[in-house]
C-alpha cells in the first residue's frame, strides 16, 4: 500500500527539525534508551520526550520498555533512506554511558567493559 500525500507530509514535518534529525541519526545505529539520547544531545528529558512523541506519531520510531527504561528504534525505511542520502551511510556515534541510575545491569556492564554499542 502506498503512502498518501498526507502521510508523507506528516513524515516530512517530523523530519523538519534539527533535534529530531539528530535523534533519528542516533537511532540509525540501533535501538537506544532515552537517557543515551539525553547524553548525546545535552537536552532535558522532557524536551527529548516531546521530540520523540512527534517521531512516534509520524510512524518513524517505535518503543520498547524494559523496567523503567524506554528504548527507541528507527522503523521507517523512508527515513533511513532519506537520512543516508542527506547525512551519509554512517550514523553518528551513540554515547555508551547513561547518567540514569536505572540503567539495566547488562547495559551498564557493557559500558564499563567497553562492550558492544547499544
Amino acid at each position: 500500500m502506498s503512502r498518501t500525500y498526507d502521510d508523507l507530509a506528516l513524515v516530512f514535518r517530523a523530519l523538519a527539525h534539527p533535534v529530531r534529525l539528530h535523534i533519528l541519526d542516533l537511532l540509525r545505529g540501533g535501538e537506544i534508551c532515552v537517557c543515551q539520547i539525553e547524553a548525546a544531545l545535552g537536552k532535558r528529558q522532557a524536551y527529548i520526550s516531546q521530540q520523540l512523541m512527534v517521531l512516534r506519531e509520524a510512524g518513524l520510531v517505535e518503543t520498547r520498555k524494559e523496567g523503567l527504561q524506554v528504548f527507541y528504534r528507527l522503523v521507517s525505511p523512508l527515513a533511513e533512506t532519506l537520512l543516508a542520502s542527506a547525512l551519509g551511510e554512517r550514523p553518528v556515534p551513540v554515547p555508551l554511558f547513561c547518567s540514569d541510575s536505572r540503567l539495566p545491569a547488562a547495559v551498564a556492564e557493557a559500558n564499563v567493559s567497553g562492550g558492544k554499542r547499544l
